[in-house]
């Protein structure tokens, strides 16, 4: 029986399951864990502007990092209150971390990374 593909994109399939395993050893550890999301607070919106401002700064100095566009995307994060808005965000942050990491195992050797 032949299955699909569920991921096209190279390195995301590595990166899912890493993921699961280490939610395995956060359930293993501390349960299913149910906390408020935290979010919304009073600077959080401008901390998300001030973040995407050093983004297109470094971008337009040729220095963009990936510390700096991660940032962003967690001051984003931090900035949404409204569910479904704060679910996106999160989803760009894990690819976001998913890019950094893909780029990491393109320039160190598979033995150092982890890879199967």
């Amino acid at each position: 029986m032949s299955y699909p593909t569920l991921f096209t994109t190279p390195g995301v399939k590595a990166f899912a399951e890493e993921i699961d395993a280490e939610r395995q050893r956060q359930l293993a550890a501390f349960g299913e864990q149910h906390h408020p999301d935290g979010t919304n607070l009073t600077e959080d919106r401008d901390r998300a502007d001030r973040a995407r401002h050093t983004c297109e700064s470094m971008a337009r100095l040729g220095q963009l990092a990936w510390r700096d566009i991660l940032h962003e995307e967690v001051q984003e994060v931090f900035a949404e209150a409204e569910p479904s808005a704060l679910r996106a965000e999160l989803v760009q942050v894990a690819a976001v971390c998913a890019a950094w990491i893909a780029d990491i195992d393109s320039r160190t050797p598979a033995s150092e990374t982890g890879q199967r």
